[in-house]
């Protein structure tokens, strides 16, 4: 199924995911579908939610060129294979702080500087249906806790300062207005 990208103002947004009881074709195909409305929409993650659905499933597909720390200018996260697919995910550890630019498929055009941990140990079942536990640093992990989070139902305003959500209120107002469902 051809999935558009669901907007803020849209109420599934909100909705905590429901867990993935097995990985069946259903899955496999919803997986499928989100990479490619999240590829069509030049995304870096994408949740459930965020097409609709509320089965706890996010993705994550990190260029290479975006996984490089901006000193040493190597791979911050090696040995990760793209895309991740996680069903259930759960973090277990975060660790440092990193701030920096967010965005959100869900809200177009507006980007917001975000603390996030600097590293996390996430738990999640695979697409093979196996207990999987990965640690990820940087960009990749700012962007599994961004999807992390739409399936707790948080959403990047939720994480924005007063000083943030006045600076795009008239952004957020019109896309509320424009997105109701």
């Amino acid at each position: 199924m051809k999935y558009e990208i669901t907007i803020y103002g849209n109420p599934v947004l909100r909705k905590k995911a429901i867990p993935v009881e097995k990985i069946d074709d259903s899955i496999k195909q919803l997986a499928k579908d989100m990479l490619d409305a999240m590829y069509r929409s030049n995304g870096l993650g994408l949740a459930a939610e965020q097409v609709g659905r509320t089965e706890a499933i996010c993705i994550v597909d990190l260029p290479v060129s975006l996984d490089v720390d901006e000193v040493t200018k190597k791979r911050v996260n090696p040995g990760i294979k793209m895309p991740i697919i996680m069903c259930n995910p759960v973090i277990t550890k975060m660790e440092g702080e990193q701030i920096g630019q967010e965005g959100c498929l869900s809200f177009p055009e507006i980007f917001v500087t975000i603390k996030r941990a600097a590293t996390i140990g996430v738990k999640f079942m695979n697409m093979a249906g196996k207990n999987e536990i990965l640690e990820v640093s940087g960009l990749l992990a700012r962007t599994v806790q961004h999807e992390f989070d739409h399936l707790n139902g948080i959403l990047l305003v939720n994480r924005m300062s007063t000083v943030q959500k006045l600076s795009v209120a008239g952004k957020l107002k019109k896309l509320k207005k424009m997105n109701k469902a």
